[in-house]
């Protein structure tokens, strides 16, 4: 097999997401939505492009997870007093009671992906995954994108 490593990351990364779709599917999300969620919880209300630039997803694919979570009843959208254009986007008292949901959640997945492995090798594999983060990061970057990462 050619480029072990990198096949297996793909693999895992899948694998992963879908454990957490499973997880999640209780509270009533989708895999990314809880991040989108998570990141409102911390930062409070923010502009959709804040979001889609933090949740380093494109502006089309971030309105469509608002709409839906929108449509769930977890965030609600106003439109910006100073630009009209923009949306700010903000939880619901019903996206707030997913909160502990998620991150109990996010605390099985932790233990589900990391059964059986020892606490250096916890460390190890978390000093690994930076260092592969930064190599990766590093070479996203591109000369009129000092910040992508």
């Amino acid at each position: 097999m050619t480029s072990p490593i990198s096949n297996l990351l793909v693999r895992a990364g899948r694998l992963h997401r879908t454990v957490a779709g499973q997880l999640l599917r209780d509270a009533g999300l989708h895999p990314g939505q809880e991040l989108l969620m998570m990141r409102l919880w911390d930062h409070g209300s923010q502009r959709q492009g804040a979001l889609s630039e933090a949740l380093d997803v494109d502006a089309s694919t971030l309105t469509r997870m608002v709409q839906r979570l929108e449509h769930g009843g977890f965030v609600r959208r106003s439109r910006c007093h100073r630009d009209g254009r923009a949306w700010y986007v903000e939880s619901t008292q019903a996206g707030l009671a997913l909160r502990d949901r998620v991150l109990a959640a996010w605390d099985e997945l932790e233990k589900i992906t990391l059964n059986g492995l020892s606490e250096d090798e916890v460390a190890a594999l978390t000093s690994a995954l930076e260092r592969v983060e930064g190599n990766l990061c590093e070479a996203a970057r591109g000369p009129d994108c000092p910040d992508a990462c």
